[in-house]
């Protein structure tokens, strides 16, 4: 039986034909109405609404107020929330800018890192050798652990004082007394390492399903041709690999900029609210100072910022595509 989809009304008819033998036969055709695929679609349609279309809807609405939740009174106050923030003399604008600039830091030094070390992991995970699934497993391992639990356990190892960290660096000769959570810019390559370490896993699988995707009759072209293994990388894994590169350069710096647990966990925020991220920002204002009006005219002001540098990159990358 063949499906046919259009917009006319539901009807069946059936069409004449010879089957085998020269027989008459007859094959029967469906039509369906205009609504029957937003049918299939309405599960997902009323998730994405009720989850994400609401709350951002009611999270601008909640901007436009001075929103104290511990007030009955919620008066509308437009955009003073969003001047407030672009204003050198107000309260909120340069602790909303100084948290900014910390998740630009971080961003800009996890980002090589997060790319690089698990492109080269998932390298060695595409090799054929003895013992690979274990070596897959040990290097995804810590990516399924939360980050309260990452958090507190790289806290005590990094203590300037108690720390095992620098109890093995004076171990080696090195010096032993880094204090890693409360001065910088140790803070900042405490929480760059520590994401590494935590969310590598994660990157290197996304790089090793690219990597099998790239059929491997380039590679033995390549080696018939002479070309050895930098020039195999160069010309054939990095152009097969750019698909995933975008999926992973734009979720990564995502995440990046969305870093939170470390920096609460591990540093504090320290020093001096230098290692305090936007939305370690966001979270303090609205949930511990109950200025959730302000905190949201961040979050918008921050996820503005975000997809104006998701555009950047699928530009890019696009860009690049079409030269090559």
């Amino acid at each position: 039986m063949a499906l046919r989809l259009t917009a006319r009304p539901a009807t069946t008819v059936t069409k004449t034909g010879r089957g085998p033998g020269g027989a008459p036969a007859r094959v029967a055709t469906r039509s369906y109405r205009w609504w029957t695929p937003y049918l299939f679609m309405a599960p997902y349609l009323v998730l994405f609404t009720v989850f994400v279309l609401i709350p951002i809807g009611y999270g601008f609405w909640i901007s436009l107020h001075q929103w104290d939740i511990n007030v009955l009174a919620k008066p509308f106050v437009g955009l003073d929330n969003y001047r407030e923030l672009f204003d050198p003399d107000s309260v909120a604008g340069p602790r909303f800018w100084t948290a900014m600039r910390a998740t630009g830091i971080f961003t800009a030094l996890s980002l090589p890192f997060l790319l690089v070390v698990p492109l080269f992991v998932a390298l060695l995970m595409n090799g054929k050798f003895r013992g690979r699934n274990l070596y897959r497993a040990v290097y995804f391992a810590p990516y399924v652990l939360g980050v309260a639990v990452v958090g507190l356990l790289w806290r005590f190892l990094l203590d300037g004082n108690i720390g095992m960290v620098n109890h093995y660096l004076g171990v080696l000769g090195l010096p032993d007394d880094i204090q890693w959570t409360t001065s910088t810019p140790a803070a900042w390559w405490a929480l760059v390492l520590v994401t590494v370490w935590w969310t590598l896993g994660f990157n290197s699988v996304i790089y090793l399903a690219g990597l099998q995707d790239i059929p491997a009759e380039l590679y033995e072209s390549a080696r018939v041709d002479g070309a050895n293994a930098w020039q195999r990388f160069r010309h054939v894994t990095l152009p097969g690999l750019k698909p995933v590169a975008l999926f992973v350069v734009n979720a990564t710096l995502l995440a990046s900029a969305n870093m939170f647990g470390q920096s609460y966990l591990i540093t504090n925020g320290a020093p001096a609210d230098e290692t305090k991220t936007a939305i370690y920002l966001i979270a303090e204002t609205g949930l511990g100072s109950f200025q959730m009006g302000s905190a949201s005219a961040m979050s918008f002001v921050l996820a503005l910022a975000l997809m104006a540098t998701s555009a950047v990159v699928f530009r890019v990358f696009r860009e690049r595509q079409e030269k090559s």
